[in-house]
């Protein structure tokens, strides 16, 4: 995939239809499960997370395969019902010191089957959808049992009461964005109870653009406290009836006119004792949007995912968590580029490799130190400069590198290890 920079078979394929069917063939084996598939993203990363603080960031995106209703090729409903195509729930490892991603660790693929008639207020949670966000995080205990901490962070859709209650232990911490208003044991409302207390610090921000919002400079304060959550009543009698935790409130002052302001408040399970180790927090929290360039990478600007034309639901299913694991790879290549990363090359790429890379790299060396490769040999750096290089980048480090760049570059060089394979296998024979 990644080499052909494509998830489609056909143009994934490499060496025609023959190829297209044997790769058919293993989506549509037995014995290739799709609990297998998941299994798989967490072995690597088990053991580059050993050691660290490990930001475990974890989110829901939808994947959507344009169809029409007579080939709907066994997919559900997505968004408000007016698409077709399944939801890939995906966590991801983050180094809390350098933000380097170290690979997947968990997740969840599925196409919903029809439309749930039971309120969700009246089902057990494990007939819900949102109990992907708990189980996701127990699996994320057993694959990063070797870090020294581990954080798990969540979006909005994360915050349930039963998570809170019962995932976090020593050392395994939880930071999620408020969805709603809660109450709590006191009776009093969770953002009211935050709007008294004292502003405590104040920071200003650059808000980049959207499609929705012009960019901005942005003042923010900061609150902080304790609050005790008092159990829903919907919530599972045989949870406790309060959990203590941590909310910071970042709110926007003063914003422009038209413009919806900025407004944070995060629950959080670790210790937030004073200002710095709250603003930590937040930078903790503002990490999530390394997530959201997975997607992005596995969709429109990588791997063009939603482009496959495979003919059935569960073979979609398996190719989804395939790409996942491939756009990893893009993924830690860009983040490298600058240099700061201090990851192994063998995070990404295996010893033969590693070896071509080397060789490649003596060509693509320039003749002045400006065009020179500056980071330390067989570093995820060093490899992320050869790509770039292999991807058209001219060296010089004025401009950077982006993921177009790096996956060009990554489809030549995956294309020259494959052919040099090939090679050896002819002269062995």
């Amino acid at each position: 995939m990644v080499t052909r920079a494509s998830s489609c078979l056909r143009r994934a394929a490499e060496g025609g239809r023959a190829k297209i069917v044997r790769y058919g063939r293993f989506l549509a084996n037995e014995n290739v499960t799709l609990e297998a598939l998941l299994a798989g993203w967490g072995e690597q990363t088990a053991v580059a997370a050993a050691g660290r603080h490990v930001l475990a960031i974890q989110d829901t995106s939808e994947i959507n395969f344009r169809t029409k209703p007579e080939r709907r090729r066994g997919l559900g409903e997505i968004g408000k019902g007016t698409g077709h195509g399944l939801l890939l729930h995906a966590m991801a490892a983050v180094d809390a010191e350098s933000d380097a991603c170290l690979g997947l660790v968990a997740g969840k693929i599925w196409t919903r089957q029809g439309r749930v008639t039971v309120p969700h207020d009246k089902r057990p949670l494990e007939q819900k959808e949102s109990e992907r966000w708990i189980s996701t995080a127990y699996r994320a205990k057993q694959v990063l049992s070797a870090a020294a901490m581990v954080t798990v962070i969540d979006d909005r859709e994360g915050d349930i009461f039963a998570k809170w209650a019962s995932v976090s232990a020593a050392n395994f911490h939880l930071l999620t964005r408020s969805m709603h208003d809660r109450v709590l044991a006191d009776g009093a409302s969770m953002y009211a109870t935050a709007a008294g207390w004292p502003i405590v610090d104040a920071a200003t921000i650059d808000v980049v653009a959207r499609a929705d919002r012009p960019a901005r400079r942005a003042k923010l304060v900061l609150r902080l406290g304790r609050v005790t959550l008092k159990r829903p009543q919907n919530a599972s009698a045989d949870l406790p009836r309060t959990v203590e935790l941590a909310l910071i409130e970042v709110a926007e002052v003063d914003a422009p006119a038209g413009v919806e302001p900025l407004q944070w408040y995060l629950l959080t399970t670790h210790e937030v004792s004073d200002v710095a180790s709250a603003w930590r927090i937040v930078n903790w929290y503002k990490r999530r949007w390394i997530i959201e360039q997975l997607f992005r990478l596995i969709k429109t600007q990588g791997l063009q995912l939603e482009d496959s034309r495979i003919e059935t639901a569960d073979r979609l299913l398996k190719l989804t968590a395939i790409t996942a694991k491939a756009a990893v790879m893009i993924l830690q290549l860009v983040q490298a580029r600058d240099g700061r990363s201090a990851e192994p090359a063998s995070n990404a790429f295996n010893e033969a490799q590693i070896k071509l890379l080397a060789a490649l790299a003596t060509k693509y060396e320039g003749r002045t130190k400006l065009q020179s490769n500056p980071h330390r040999p067989q570093s995820m750096a060093w490899a992320s400069w050869i790509i770039a290089r292999l991807g058209g980048w001219d060296g010089y480090p004025r401009t950077k590198p982006g993921p177009i760049t790096m996956r060009h570059g990554l489809q030549y060089f995956l294309g020259v290890a494959s052919a040099w394979e090939t090679l050896k296998d002819v002269r062995i024979n």
